[in-house]
């Protein structure tokens, strides 16, 4: 249970977005924000515990503005199913994606102790893309390795992918997604409405796995 608590911790850092900051580099902005979410952690952790939606509401309200949520939207779906949604199933998958992150993965950032996060000093950017690199080191001197993938959209940097220890999560609900798909018959109303319940299986899958490779 604590590793899968511990696992679900390091995976919404690495969904946190990138602090809008025309200014910043990409490794710049990832240190800022990362900065900031645990400073506001610590300071209303006690808060957040007995309060969930004030935990979820912050977690969110920093999310929002600067996920590439279209983006990361479209990629899951792929264009075989985006290319046929409207404008609002677009918006309402945003929505419940997000929301089911935070959800999801919320609780298991508030059990986030003492771990030790370093962004890496170096990063790769080629034209509107960049790659920033990160290191979460748990009590027991576990290391995980974290990748993002930023775009850049109107001069900002923003999140459209990550790889935790391993594992392409932009892949991993690709997957889910189609997996979806083809369960509701094609339906993609339904699909969307039943994200949440597809991101606890992403979940539980991913965690299972590597339960079963200790």
């Amino acid at each position: 249970m604590l590793n899968a608590l511990r696992r679900g911790a390091l995976v919404l850092l690495a969904l946190l977005p990138l602090f809008a900051n025309a200014s910043a580099t990409p490794q710049q902005v990832v240190q800022q924000t990362t900065d900031q979410l645990l400073s506001d952690l610590k300071a209303n952790k006690s808060t957040y515990k007995k309060d969930p939606t004030a935990f979820y509401n912050a977690v969110n309200g920093i999310i929002s503005p600067v996920l590439d949520a279209d983006g990361i939207s479209r990629s899951i779906m792929t264009v075989k199913y985006s290319r046929n949604a409207t404008a609002e199933q677009m918006l309402r998958f945003q929505e419940n994606f997000k929301h089911s992150l935070v959800q999801f993965y919320g609780n298991a950032l508030l059990e986030f102790d003492n771990q030790t996060v370093r962004i890496l000093p170096s990063n790769q950017i080629e034209g509107d893309r960049a790659s920033v690199g990160m290191e979460i080191r748990d009590r027991q001197g576990t290391l995980y390795p974290v990748s993002y993938t930023m775009v850049k959209k109107d001069g900002r940097w923003l999140l459209y992918n990550v790889i935790i220890n391993g594992i392409n999560i932009g892949k991993l609900f690709r997957d889910q997604f189609a997996d979806a798909m083809q369960r509701n018959g094609n339906d993609l109303d339904k699909t969307i409405d039943g994200w949440g319940d597809v991101v606890a299986k992403a979940k539980d899958t991913e965690a299972g796995k590597q339960a079963a490779g200790q």
